[in-house]
Order: structure tokens, then C-alpha cells, then sequence
């Protein structure tokens, strides 16, 4: 059980779900199956297909940012564990409290509390000592790395539709979601996981246009574009949600803040840099495929 908001019943997660704009229907999927008796939860099912379908997305484009598939794996094998432990972490450290009376529920992440942000900065510090070690740009490998968060980050918000969480106020908004309640209560809320899937699902179509057409102009480009996107669509989504972690008592949401600094500082990157005469010759990639071509013709 859960709190949506102060006043108003907990729901449960076997509430069925609706959204009157789709019609007069009602579904209410479990929040897990069981092998051999043994739950397992559609939130880690989720989250793992997202990294997973990642991972394979990444791999395929690397060489298209100047890395070989083999380092991007590499990278992948020490990133998904301890950014797992980063979220997890950061969600936490913001809950102190609620965890120090019963610190076995840390452990408990199949059902739920992974704070984006949290991966995402220990997936950063990761990437820096794996291309450190690889003598890889960082910021190359952070434009290949962006599409695979986006893509964790449009399927796993999934995660928390199936967990009933992650959601927002209550509304009448004409895409409104229905919540009811085992004892036949209904409550309407905005589905704030779907505003975020859909916001960065058409962030990921963008980025996918904008370097397949061959607009990329310089490394880490992708990213402060992602940063300045993601930023300012979580802070107003952020704002709508009733299960945000807050700086101590002050009423400021941390995740909210963080969006807004985000924003700000990767649009004046962007702006800075928009400024700028860039030298394709100067991306990664580019140098890549121009050493491979020198080493081809002092051997031929």
C-alpha cells in the first residue's frame, strides 16, 4: 500500500486502472507472476528488457560514434550493476528515515524506489574511469551512451504503471487516469510515468533524426541536448507528482531542482557552443575512421 495523497485513502496495488479517454474499460494487471513459487515482479521484468534492448541498440550504432562494440560492453558490465546501487542509493539517502526503521527494505527494489538521477550520476562516474582506462572521449561515449537511457527510461516507466506508482495529483484532464479501489472508490490522477515515457520517447526519435541525418557537429552534443530536454520536461512532470523525495523539510523537490539546474546549465552549454565554428574533422568518429584509413594505406 501507498499514499497518494494527505486526506485520501491508500490504494492498493491490485487497484484497477483506467483511462476514460480510451473508453468505458477497466484492466488491472498484476504486479507480478511466479515461477516455481517464486514472485517476479513486472517492475525488475521491465527494467531489465530496457537495459537489455539498450544494450543491444547501443551496440549496433557504437561504431557510428567512433567505439567498438566491445568497449561499449565492457562498459555495460560494470554500469548496469552499480547504477542499479546508485538509484537505489540516492532514493534512499532522501527516504533516511522511513529505511533506519527497517533497513532489511533496502534490499526490497523489486518493489520500486529507483530515483533516476541517481543512476544516471553513477553511471557518469562509471563511464569516467572506463574511458579513462580505454583512452575513449568521454563525451563521445556519452552521446552513444543517451540513447540507451532513453530507452531504459521509456520502458521502465512501464515499471511503475504496472507497480501503480510514480503517478500524479488528482485531475480531470481529458488523459486522466482512473485508479478503483477494492472497495469500489475511484480517484483521477495524471499518469506522470506516461508523460515521461512519452516525453523521452520523443526525445529518442529526435536524436535519432538529428545524427542519422548527420547534424551531430561535435562530441558530447547528444548529451547536453538529452540534459536540456530530459531537464525540463521532468521539472514540470516532477511538479504534478505526489511521491517526490524533498530536500529535508523545506518543500523543495529534490528531482524538481535538479531538472531545473540541469536545463539551465546544458542550455547555455548548447548556446555557447552554437556560437562556435565546429571541425568535423574533430569528432571522434571522424579521427577514428581517418587513423583506420592511414593504417590501411601504409599497408597496402
Amino acid at each position: 500500500m501507498f499514499p497518494i495523497l494527505t486526506g485520501i485513502q491508500t490504494i492498493q496495488r491490485d487497484s484497477a486502472i483506467s483511462f476514460p479517454l480510451l473508453g468505458d474499460f477497466t484492466i488491472n494487471p498484476p504486479s507480478y507472476f511466479t515461477i516455481f513459487g517464486r514472485n517476479i515482479y513486472f517492475y525488475g521484468v521491465l527494467i531489465a528488457l530496457g537495459f537489455l534492448l539498450a544494450i543491444l541498440y547501443c551496440g549496433k550504432r557504437s561504431r557510428e560514434f567512433g567505439i567498438q562494440a566491445d568497449d561499449f560492453y565492457d562498459l555495460m558490465l560494470w554500469l548496469i550493476p552499480l547504477s542499479i546501487v546508485g538509484a537505489r542509493l540516492y532514493f534512499v539517502l532522501f527516504r533516511l528515515e522511513d529505511y533506519l526503521a527497517n533497513p532489511i527494505s533496502v534490499l526490497y527494489v523489486h518493489e520500486g524506489g529507483l530515483a533516476i538521477y541517481g543512476g544516471v550520476i553513477a553511471g557518469i562516474l562509471v563511464a569516467v574511469f572506463v574511458c579513462r582506462h580505454k583512452k575513449i572521449p568521454l563525451p563521445a561515449m556519452l552521446d552513444l551512451m543517451m540513447f540507451g537511457l532513453l530507452i531504459g527510461q521509456i520502458i521502465g516507466r512501464w515499471g511503475n504503471f504496472m507497480n501503480r506508482e510514480a503517478f500524479g495529483a488528482e485531475t480531470t484532464i481529458f488523459c486522466r487516469m482512473g485508479l478503483t479501489a477494492p472497495d469500489g472508490t475511484t480517484i483521477y490522477v495524471h499518469p506522470t510515468f506516461l508523460y515521461e515515457s512519452l516525453w523521452n520517447l520523443c526525445c529518442f526519435l529526435f536524436l535519432v533524426w538529428f545524427t542519422k541525418t548527420g547534424r551531430r557537429q561535435y562530441d558530447g552534443q547528444v548529451a547536453l541536448i538529452y540534459f536540456f530536454w530530459y531537464g525540463l520536461g521532468r521539472a514540470w512532470i516532477e511538479g504534478l507528482r505526489t511521491d517526490s523525495l524533498y530536500i529535508g523539510n523545506t518543500g523543495i523537490r529534490v528531482s524538481q531542482l535538479l531538472s531545473l539546474i540541469l536545463a539551465v546549465a546544458a542550455g547555455i552549454a548548447l548556446l555557447l557552443q552554437s556560437r562556435k565554428q565546429h571541425d568535423p574533422e574533430k569528432l571522434y568518429v571522424n579521427r577514428v575512421n581517418a587513423q583506420s584509413e592511414k593504417e590501411e594505406n601504409e599497408h597496402e
